[in-house]
């Protein structure tokens, strides 16, 4: 490990995106001079997003991954020294903070604002990632608009993968839910709103296995899928697929410091960003599992920096 000095700083950030980057410029305009550490691809989920339509701000469409750039830039010229590391481990039990990257470089930190996100889980088939933000998604909040009139498919049984499939039947003509099981997880009231509504189709014991589509323009123009209990596979024309099978908060680091639930989100007070140790504050998708929209990061990040500077002039 080599000897590199110890950096200290009134707000460590961890993690970039919406909720990071507004933390950021937040604190850094309360002259905190907030140092944000982000991995290798700072951005998060919106750069992952091409059309984004719902963010406040814009009257035409914009790309997520230049938002996230617009964002950093302003976090930047506010203040904020931004620096790329892999954070590999965290001791929020002692004050300050101590926090470690990869670089062998050590962060002390008088408050800590987490929000380093949470990542869809996907197939990872290689057509799915090929097709992603071009007819392949995980979030029919963010993109089901672009489906009006047409057929899509959903993936998954819990909750979520119900919701979305209701959510789409606003726009699209016909819903394909696609359930590796006979029975879903979602709860009862869920599912029989689902299976009341005449656009969807729910197909059982079946799993995707491949996306088709086109190259040029990039489209998807179906799915094939495969039954579990006979083998069979065939083909569904969809224009588009929705992968809803959960989330996972990038949390790891905080475990048995940090309360989190049982899906491993860390749980905040109330109207809050405070989490169970005075001076770390949660942020965006790592903490929200129900709106995860930039939005909604962004407002969080906002209010984790004055949570933040409140807490440091108590002190």
């Amino acid at each position: 490990m080599n000897n590199k000095s110890t950096k200290h700083t009134k707000v460590l950030i961890l993690g970039s995106g919406p909720a990071g980057y507004t933390a950021a410029i937040y604190a850094a305009r309360a002259m905190l001079k907030p140092i944000l550490v982000h991995g290798s691809q700072p951005g998060g989920q919106l750069t992952t997003t091409t059309d984004v339509e719902n963010y406040p701000g814009y009257s035409k469409v914009i790309q997520g991954p230049w938002l996230m750039e617009e964002m950093k830039g302003q976090a930047e010229a506010v203040g904020t020294e931004m620096i790329q590391d892999h954070i590999n481990k965290v001791d929020l039990l002692t004050k300050p903070f101590t926090v470690v990257g990869d670089s062998g470089q050590i962060y002390t930190a008088d408050s800590i604002i987490i929000s380093t996100g949470a990542q869809a889980r996907w197939l990872n088939l290689r057509s799915e990632q090929n097709f992603r933000g071009f007819g392949v998604s995980a979030c029919a909040t963010c993109d089901g608009f672009f489906f009006k009139d047409k057929e899509v498919a959903v993936v998954g049984g819990g909750n979520a993968a119900v919701e979305e499939a209701m959510f789409l039947t606003k726009f699209a003509s016909k819903v394909k839910l696609i359930h590796r099981r006979d029975k879903l997880r979602a709860e009862k009231m869920l599912q029989e709103k689902l299976k009341a509504n005449k656009k969807v189709e729910i197909i059982w014991d079946s799993v995707v296995e491949d996306v088709v589509g086109t190259t040029e323009p990039k489209s998807v123009n179906a799915i094939k899928i495969k039954n579990v209990k006979d083998n069979t596979t065939k083909e569904l024309k969809v224009d588009g697929l929705f992968i809803a099978i959960g989330h996972d908060p990038a949390t790891s680091l905080f475990k048995n410091q940090l309360d989190m639930d049982k899906e491993g989100y860390l749980i905040t007070k109330a109207d809050s960003t405070i989490t169970n140790i005075p001076g770390v504050f949660a942020a965006g998708d790592v903490k929200d599992k129900i709106f995860r929209q930039a939005v909604t990061a962004a407002g969080m990040g906002c209010m984790a920096a004055l949570e933040a500077e409140k807490h440091l002039s108590d002190k």
